[in-house]
């Protein structure tokens, strides 16, 4: 355990390259268009720099606590470091796409080993009574990460060019690659691991990993823009996945010396209640993040920049609500009584936003609903993470962090691509439903397009040519009033989807923190 000075520059260190990490997840988003006219790309091939950085990512996760003891956990997060800052700043120094999605896959590799190994050493840092303190800085990281991704990657865009959303990257990165080498260590545990012979490494499960994890990625990532099994490559990806991820888990199960020991899960069921609950997590966090700027850019008009500056108090909640956390669970308030509450707040935030889409929201509709997301998430990404780590130590936490890490992910991608094909299908399915109610012998119709007529006419538009254009003025006014339907019923469905989830807690079995977290080491 560390203490003092170097304590919280460690804290520093890892919290800010996981910052680093999930911010990348997001940042790109909004770059994307303006990626599309410099690089000459399609909106289908410039999806590939989100995809192919969520793919590395997802494959290294669970991989992170073998390579962690095989290599030395300090190396290890150096080399990581190194190489996430040096692939940042080759993404900006890319001249045409396909540079730039495999300077990206590299890019994930190195952020994929930040954050589980961020995680593995505050675990290490922190004494047993002060792992709520040490969850909660890491905590911070997750939660606002993917949250100000679109604010920063707003303003960058705005004002400069694309190729600094990386750039932004490289000098954090030095300095952690300096703070890292100066002040992490080792555990004993980790110098005194015996390093396998290449001959005994788990290559069969790597490989299984990566067939199974990386083609359910890209299923996830891809599926929606090719049109899901109606594309022979997406059946192909899918079928490739559950052979994958069948396989992967019979052969970590069975393994003598497996590259990620899945039976860390039957020791401890909080562990595996905590992973699902990781799931629905991610799935919450990444689904809101993404269609409430579609919503606000799309429909309101708001620039990219507005749109994260109005996520980001709710972020800063999240991140000021979970040193509170901690402090509530250190002081031996049942994770069982907190994750309820985080969720029902996650349920009432998702009803309240619901009930805020109107065509004249303005910015200050959603700072309370999006405060209260930030307290709700706060309430469930601490509790479960305690839940998920507590009883478990060295390699077995090491293994635990991975694999909830990679779940939170791939609950991320789940939640993204269920929301953004339900977006795409049931705005036509809305039409639809609201075509019946727009028709020439309904007196409002016509009253509306004789208005819009009208209106065409005055400023100088001849009188047929008035009359197609309200005719287009009248579809545009039933689409946006479509897309408000399906906003709002994306809302309420997620808020639906967490109420479900909260009978699962029944299944936590209690576990006592040892010691009350102090919180006093945190000044």
């Amino acid at each position: 355990m560390e203490t003092g000075f170097r304590k919280w520059i460690i804290v520093v260190t890892v919290v800010l390259c996981c910052l680093l990490e999930l911010i990348d997840t997001s940042i790109v988003n909004v770059a994307l268009t303006q990626m599309m006219g410099n690089l000459s790309a399609t909106q289908q091939e410039v999806s590939w720099v989100v995809a192919s950085y969520a793919i590395a990512n997802v494959i290294v996760i669970p991989m992170t606590g073998f390579l962690g003891e095989q290599f030395g956990r300090k190396n290890y997060f150096l080399f990581s470091v190194i190489l996430f800052t040096l692939s940042s700043m080759a993404c900006g120094q890319s001249t045409n796409l396909w540079e730039l999605v495999a300077f990206r896959f590299i890019q994930g590799v190195g952020g994929g080993a930040l954050m589980a190994t961020s995680q593995s050493i505050l675990i290490d840092t922190f004494p047993p009574r002060q792992l709520a303190l040490g969850q909660a800085l890491f905590g911070m990281g997750v939660i606002i990460g993917p949250t100000i991704g679109p604010t920063l990657g707003g303003f960058i865009v705005d004002n400069y060019d694309w190729p600094w959303i990386f750039y932004v990257n490289v000098p954090v990165g030095i300095m952690a690659a300096i703070f890292t080498i100066l002040f992490i260590r080792d555990p004993e545990r980790i110098k005194n691991a015996v390093k396998r012979p290449l001959g005994q490494i788990d290559w069969t499960g790597i490989g299984l990993l990566i067939m199974g994890v990386g083609s359910l990625q890209y299923v996830l990532e891809q599926g929606e823009t090719n049109d899901w099994f109606d594309d022979k490559i997406i059946v192909l990806f899918t079928t490739l996945s559950v052979v994958g991820i069948i396989g992967f888990v019979i052969r970590e199960l069975t393994a003598s010396q497996p590259i990620v020991d899945l039976r860390v899960i039957t020791k401890s069921r909080n562990l595996a209640v905590g992973a699902f609950l990781s799931f629905v997590l991610g799935f919450g966090l990444f689904a809101s993040v993404f269609v409430f700027p579609i919503f606000t850019q799309r429909i309101l008009g708001f620039t990219a920049e507005q749109t994260g500056l109005i996520l980001l108090p709710g972020a800063l909640m999240a991140g000021f609500m979970m040193p509170v956390i901690g402090r509530l669970v250190g002081a031996g308030v049942p994770i069982k009584i907190l994750l309820p509450m985080g969720f029902i707040i996650f349920f009432f935030f998702t009803f309240w936003m619901g009930a805020r889409i109107s065509p004249t929201a303005g910015e200050g509709d959603f700072f309370w609903p999006l405060i209260v997301r930030g307290v709700g998430l706060g309430l469930i990404f601490l509790p479960i993470t305690i839940m998920s780590l507590a009883g478990l130590q060295g390699k077995d936490a090491g293994q635990a962090a991975g694999l909830t890490g990679m779940i939170r992910q791939l609950g991320g991608s789940f939640g993204v691509a269920i929301v953004g094909t339900y977006l795409e299908r049931s705005i036509d399915y809305n039409r639809v439903a609201l075509l019946p109610n727009i028709s020439l012998y309904n007196t409002q119709t016509v009253q509306r397009i004789q208005a819009f007529t009208q209106n065409f006419m005055a400023q100088g538009f001849p009188a047929e040519q008035a009359r197609q254009q309200a005719y287009a003025a009248l579809e545009g006014t039933l689409m946006k009033q479509v897309s408000l339907i399906t906003y709002s019923q994306i809302f309420n469905a997620l808020g639906i989807f967490f109420l479900i989830c909260v009978p699962l807690i029944l299944f936590v079995k209690r576990t006592k923190i040892a010691g009350k977290v102090d919180m006093n080491a945190a000044h």
